[in-house]
């Protein structure tokens, strides 16, 4: 499928990074049809008019100035008026941009100020803050260019700049493009220089390579003064000597982005670029750069007496410099270097470079002493809720059966005292995957705010009931409150960049919650839901074509994206994953294959292992002058958090998550592969995370796996005059999954869950009822044929609509979906019956 071809819009501030993200639209062979900037008011401009009140200003390339004037206002070397959203330092000389570049620019003073500080940003209740600024200026200039269908930005690191454009760009209809979005840790090239810790630099020297020339014209802070003004900070010799001002400084924190001036630390002017985008090159004499001191060491210049300059060089046409242009704009790679290796040794097999890889065989340690613990939450403070078209709502479209479905969500939540923006995941099953369009417009009326739930989507085909066109589950918080709703964070990437797919709608990439009742919110473990993960290459959102579409690349990079979101949201380990198939004829030996690159996404080599030991038997510490560790901050350590994180493992280090392979009907986008994990953990502990394996024969017909987590004593809240710290009992939070031969109907009369549970030391009478599977995976479902003992089909779904009517919420939604699948394959390579998901809290002394 070829990439379509955009009609881009290009924000500007006059900075490097929205520059280069405008040379990336070129790259992708978008057309960029209108500049657009926003400036601050002066005193004699408002600041409030209403939007029919708004002048927007077009700057024709044909008949724009070509210098500014020497002289200027007063009101020039007043301090540089800081925005929360936008570059305003050296906005002297931005309507030099139409000519130099031959594109028309569109400019509007900035309005309102910066009211809705949150990180993601919320239009409703808005009007009046500055992000609104972009609606009127980006309507005019769609107004001028119809053709306009998309909009790029700078944005790098800030979630707080890049959810303001996509807000706006998508709620005018235009595509956000982000191409700078997590730029640091994208891979670089080989001849790269080691030397640089990972602090972004490299993207100060690809923007050199494309020609790009950016000056640094204000100092905020980093070890930067007054002395960098004017010094050209896209060079390798300027990104060295920023590096060395900050090193001095202790400023440099791994990914961060200092280095880029992502802190505010400096903001820079473009004055020359390729010259199939500059025609001319921006010159601002010495004597026209005033420098004024503002509060804090910070410094800024005022730009006088700018002036365009013809190129030495001839400017050959745009057509003809097409192919030069592309070569020197630098696409990342499309994987890292270690998914680059995993991928590598799949292909080549257990070869003669194939490091040995260590993979600790299945265990049970004795974690729990046996009698001792209680049920504190059987469904682990989350709550899930399952909602289909029954029995006399089934007829009608997809769209009639998706509104009362959602009637339905809206009706549980409020009755549980919750609201649409608590819902943490959901799970949607549907007939037909071609009716995904319309389910996705009725099920986003549900979801307005900012952070939507992660989604998992998948088709079922005629596994389903008949009649029925879709079934959806909703993850909850187990309390109402607003209290839990503070502490729901997440990450919702809309824009199209190099880092991961965009999730343009309904669905966040993930969502985090406190795991009750692991703390207040000031730290504890954390559960995060991801959404699935199929292989869209993120630049394009297509699927790769071609001889590079091959099932193990796609796997590769699908777990990719799966990685680079869950090290976003510093998870350090997976409970367990399943990687739905679409049908095949070679389905179990894809099921191998995803099998094979999750084990070896969390093998360690012996190398890695001894060097890991040797480090935890290092108690020298660091060394407190060392530049690289001078810093040792909480956003340092922060950073450091790596995937899998071995360090919070007592037990099981180097043992990968459970992982099951599930055929079903249809993946979205015609995917040949999904992957979904059941919950990621963040904020644990080292050592207090422990994997145990029970064998087949010790629970009687089936095998299960436990993820356990300890809290430690409750703390006792510092703002709560009732603590009096007398609970200090231990609380586990358990995931667990229990695989059979068998159907879930006969895993669940065996009781293999209430046996595994007696086995880690969880007894007592709750056992014997207490604790239902919040997933189920069935092979057939409700279309299973005649079960071993004889029973016949029609009274096996009998029973299971009898147990779905027992466990059967007040709201009228069950705790429990069930996956209808073609077929299921563990790690091992072989068939399963029924993989059941479960998850509870405990606690020590009943």
């Amino acid at each position: 499928m070829p990439q379509e071809r955009l009609n881009v819009i290009a924000l500007v501030s006059g900075g490097k990074d929205s520059f280069f993200s405008l040379l990336h639209c070129r790259k992708h062979g978008h057309s960029i049809v209108a500049l657009a900037n926003l400036y601050p008011a002066g005193d004699g401009e408002k600041t409030e008019e209403k939007e029919d009140e708004v002048e927007v200003e077009m700057i024709d390339p044909s008949r724009s100035p070509n210098s500014t004037p020497m002289t200027g206002h007063d009101d020039d070397l007043a301090l540089d008026p800081d925005s929360f959203m936008y570059q305003t330092v050296g906005h002297q000389v931005l309507p030099l941009y139409a000519a130099a570049t031959g594109i028309p620019l569109y400019r509007m003073a900035i309005r309102g100020r910066a009211q809705c500080r949150d990180r993601d940003y919320e239009a409703s209740g808005s009007e009046g803050d500055e992000t609104e600024s972009m609606v009127p200026l980006l309507r005019a200039v769609k107004e001028r260019h119809p053709e306009a269908d998309a909009l790029c930005s700078g944005a790098i690191l800030s979630t707080y700049q890049r959810t303001r454009v996509e807000s706006v760009a998508l709620r005018l209809g235009l595509t956000p493009l982000s191409y700078l979005w997590k730029y640091p840790v994208l891979p670089t090239p080989a001849a790269a220089p080691a030397d640089d810790n990972d602090d972004g630099s490299q993207l100060l020297r690809d923007m050199e390579a494309a020609g790009l020339e950016g000056r640094i014209v204000k100092v905020a802070s980093g070890g930067l003064d007054g002395s960098h003004l004017w010094e050209r900070a896209t060079s390798e010799a300027g990104a060295a000597r920023i590096r060395r001002a900050m090193r001095r400084f202790g400023s440099i924190v791994r990914g961060d982005g200092a280095v880029l001036g992502e802190g505010g630390e400096f903001e820079t002017l473009v004055v020359d670029g390729p010259a199939w985008l500059f025609k001319k090159r921006l010159v601002v004499p010495e004597e026209g750069r005033i420098a004024v001191a503002e509060a804090g060491g910070s410094s800024s210049l005022v730009l006088r007496g700018a002036r365009l300059e013809e190129k030495k060089a001839a400017v050959a046409s745009l057509e003809g410099e097409e192919e030069d242009e592309n070569g020197s704009v630098r696409e990342p790679d499309l994987l890292d270097d270690e998914f680059r290796r995993l991928l590598r040794r799949v292909e080549a097999g257990a070869g003669p470079d194939t490091a040995p890889v260590v993979i600790p065989e299945p265990h049970r340690p004795p974690s729990l002493p046996l009698g001792t613990w209680s049920v504190l939450d059987p469904d682990g403070g989350l709550r899930t809720c399952c909602f289909s078209a029954d029995d006399r709502d089934t007829s009608g479209s997809v769209t009639e059966q998706t509104a009362r479905v959602v009637k339905k969500m809206r009706s549980a939540l409020s009755e549980a005292g919750l609201e649409p923006a608590d819902v943490i995941s959901t799970v949607v099953i549907l007939r037909d995957m071609t009716a995904f369009a319309a389910f996705n417009e009725e099920y986003g009326k549900l979801f307005s705010r900012p952070l939507p739930p992660s989604r998992v989507t998948i088709s079922c085909g005629d596994c389903l009931t008949d009649r029925c066109l879709m079934m959806v589950s909703m993850t909850l918080p187990s309390t109402a409150g607003t209290a839990g709703r503070r502490h729901r964070t997440g990450l919702h990437v809309q824009s199209r960049s190099y880092w991961a797919p965009a999730n343009i709608g309904p669905y966040s990439q993930a969502i985090q919650v406190p795991i009750i009742p692991f703390g207040s919110g000031r730290g504890g473990v954390k559960a995060i839901f991801i959404a699935g993960q199929i292989p869209l290459v993120p630049a394009t959102m297509t699927m790769m074509m071609g001889s590079e579409r091959t099932f193990l690349r796609e796997a590769v990079l699908s777990l990719q994206h799966l990685w680079r979101i869950g090290r976003e949201m510093k998870v350090q380990c997976w409970t367990s994953a399943v990687a739905y198939l679409a049908p095949s004829s070679t389905t179990e030996d894809k099921a191998k294959v995803a099998a094979e690159i999750w084990r070896l996404a969390h093998a360690t080599t012996e190398e890695e292992q001894e060097q890991d030991e040797d480090e935890e038997e290092d108690e020298q510490g660091p060394d407190p002058w060392s530049s690289v560790k001078f810093n040792l901050d909480q956003r340092q350590q922060q950073q450091s958090v790596s995937l899998p994180d071995w360090k919070a493992l007592k037990s099981g280090r180097g043992l990968p998550p459970p992982l099951f392979t599930v055929e079903v009907e249809a993946l979205p986008r015609q995917s040949d592969i999904e992957w979904h994990a059941h919950m990621g953990l963040a904020g644990v502990d080292e050592g207090s995370v422990e994997m145990v394996c029970d064998a087949e024969d010790l629970i009687g017909g089936g095998r299960a796996w436990h993820v356990i987590v300890r809290s430690g004593g409750r703390e006792e809240e510092e703002d709560d005059d009732d603590a009096d710290g007398e609970d200090k009992n231990e609380t586990l939070f358990v995931h667990t999954i229990v695989v059979a031969a068998d159907g879930w109907e006969a895993v669940r009369r065996k009781g293999l869950y209430q046996k595994a549970m007696r086995r880690l030391g969880c007894g007592g009478d709750e056992w014997r009822t207490e604790g239902r599977p919040y997933l189920v995976y069935d092979v057939g479902g409700g279309r299973r044929a005649a079960a071993e003992d004889g029973k016949k089909e029609e009274e096996e779904q009998e029973e299971q609509q009898e147990e779905a009517e027992e466990d059967e919420d007040e709201d009228g939604g069950s705790g429990t979906l069930l996956v209808p699948c073609r077929s299921i394959w563990s790690s091992r390579g072989q068939r399963v019956g029924s993989v059941a998901c479960y998850r509870g809290t405990i606690r020590e002394g009943g």
